[in-house]
C-alpha cells in the first residue's frame, strides 16, 4: 500500500481536540499529564499522513491496563510498541485506514519527551518544518511500506532530538 502524505489540512487540530475530549472522559481515572497533539497533523502548515496522532501520559503504566479495554469500546485497537508505552490506532468505518494513533505512557518516558521536543521543535523552527516536509514527501514517493518509510525519518529526527539535548532511544524489536 502506498505511503499517502497530504498537505496541512487546517480541520486537523479540531478534530484533535474533538478527540481529546472524548479521550480525557474516559481516560480519566488513569490520566496524568494530559492528552497532547503530536506528529506532523500537530505542526500547521506541515504535510503529513492523515492520521491525528496523540500522546496521553497516565500516572502508572501498569495500572494504566484496565484502559485497553475501554479504549476498545471506543473503536480503538491496542497493538504492541515499545515496553514503557501501550499503543492504539482507530480506523474509518468501513475501511482499514488509520485515522488516529494514541500512545499511552508516563509523563517523562522517552517517549513521551521525543514526542513533544520534536513536535515543539518543528513548530517552532519554519526551515526545520521544510526540510522535514520535503525529506516526507520523498520518502512517500519511494516507499510502499510505512516501516521503511518510518526507518528512513530517523536520522533526520534524531539530529532534531539532539539539538535539543535528547538522545532518541533505539528502536526495540517489536514482539
Amino acid at each position: 500500500m502506498p505511503i499517502t502524505v497530504v498537505a496541512y489540512d487546517p480541520d486537523w487540530p479540531l478534530r484533535f481536540r474533538r478527540e481529546r475530549a472524548v479521550l480525557e472522559e474516559v481516560l480519566a481515572p488513569w490520566l496524568a499529564g494530559g492528552v497532547h497533539h503530536v506528529g506532523s497533523t500537530a505542526v500547521p502548515g506541515l504535510a503529513s499522513k492523515p492520521i491525528i496522532d496523540m500522546v496521553a501520559g497516565v500516572q502508572d503504566l501498569a495500572g494504566a491496563a484496565p484502559a485497553i479495554g475501554v479504549l476498545a469500546e471506543h473503536g480503538y485497537v491496542h497493538a504492541p510498541h515499545r515496553p514503557r508505552a501501550y499503543w492504539f490506532y482507530r480506523t474509518a468505518t468501513r475501511s482499514a485506514e488509520h485515522t488516529h494513533h494514541l500512545h499511552l505512557t508516563e509523563p517523562g518516558s522517552d517517549l513521551w519527551r521525543e514526542r513533544l521536543a520534536f513536535r515543539d521543535a518543528l513548530r517552532g523552527n519554519p526551515a526545520l518544518r521544510q526540510e522535514y516536509q520535503a525529506l516526507k514527501l520523498s520518502l512517500a514517493e519511494s516507499h510502499d511500506v510505512v516501516d521503511g518509510y518510518t526507518a528512513d525519518k530517523r536520522g533526520f529526527v534524531a539530529r532534531v532530538l539532539a539539538s535539543a539535548g535528547i538522545t532518541l532511544a533505539p528502536r526495540p524489536a517489536t514482539p
